[in-house]
């Protein structure tokens, strides 16, 4: 072959792959249901000859409950927290949040796993995949509507200060906390109260320690939730030697997914369906918290 056919082939093929990358696209029949095409996919023409253009292209709008499905698990980050998630004698996940964590994987038909997180980390295990879903009596402040997929809510709540029983009537303005010294759990609706009413405080890990520094004398008081609070504080409880004063707002709980997530809307359609047939009631009433859920 000499020199000018060279030339010519050369040219023929490098227009040919000039052609090719620009057309990145993917058509009907490639897309994932129930997704919506990137930007990217958008301008781009419909050629799916390209399989590294549609793999690209499958991963960007990949259905999160397909992924749960797939995997054959829904990993549930949580920490403990009576009544909603906590362990009993045995070593089983129990409370309203881990009963209904369970019963909605039944319904996606995958197992449930219990996977206990830092809470301030919640937002990067959700991202990287090392848990599906927050579900622990979350609070659904503007950082957590903004950073994950929420449900609906399904309860009210409150943060509150809990102090000695014995000092409790000391306590009873937040102007009177001012002088304390209050642990709270890292990155929760807690420490944002704290903040907001100028208090001083230690964070950890989270509420159950809080709680465990103000019976043992390494803490004032604690700021926790208000249901957390009246299932573990005073009379017959884990911390008698406690109780609730001051309530610092009103909040409502809900659960997060990833960002984008088909779960959520279908986790909204499990909580109508379980209302609806008494099931979050009957729940409820076993944790003595009845009086706080939500009409879904």
């Amino acid at each position: 072959m000499n020199l000018k056919k060279n030339t010519a082939l050369a040219l023929a093929l490098t227009m040919a792959l000039g052609l090719t990358a620009c057309s990145g696209g993917t058509g009907g029949s490639s897309s994932v249901s129930g997704s919506t095409s990137s930007s990217g996919d958008a301008a781009s023409s419909g050629n799916t000859s390209s399989s590294v253009s549609s793999a690209a292209s499958s991963t960007q709008t990949e259905s999160d409950m397909q992924y749960v499905k797939d995997k054959g698990t829904l990993v549930v980050g949580m920490t403990e927290f009576a009544p909603m998630d906590y362990q009993d004698e045995n070593g089983n996940w129990i409370g309203f949040d881990a009963d209904l964590a369970t019963a909605f994987a039944e319904y996606l038909g995958v197992e449930v796993v219990f996977q206990p997180i830092d809470w301030d980390s919640k937002v990067m295990e959700l991202d990287g995949k090392t848990i599906d879903v927050v579900w622990n009596g979350m609070t659904l402040t503007d950082d957590v509507k903004a950073s994950m997929e929420c449900s609906n809510p399904y309860f009210s709540n409150a943060q509150v200060a809990v102090v000695p029983a014995d000092k409790a009537a000391d306590y009873q303005t937040v102007e009177s906390l001012k002088d304390l010294t209050f642990a709270v759990e890292i990155g929760s609706a807690g420490k944002e109260q704290a903040d907001t009413n100028g208090l001083t405080y230690t964070e950890v890990g989270d509420q159950a320690t809080a709680l465990l520094e103000v019976s043992s004398g390494t803490a004032d008081a604690a700021i926790i939730d208000f249901l957390m609070a009246a299932a573990m504080t005073g009379e017959g409880t884990s911390y008698a030697d406690l109780a609730p004063t001051v309530g610092l707002n009103s909040e409502e709980y809900g659960v997060g997914f990833r960002k984008g997530s088909d779960l959520a809307a279908e986790l909204n359609i499990f909580f109508a369906e379980k209302y609806a047939d008494g099931t979050m009631q009957t729940i409820a009433e076993q944790y003595n918290i009845a009086d706080r859920l939500l009409e879904q």
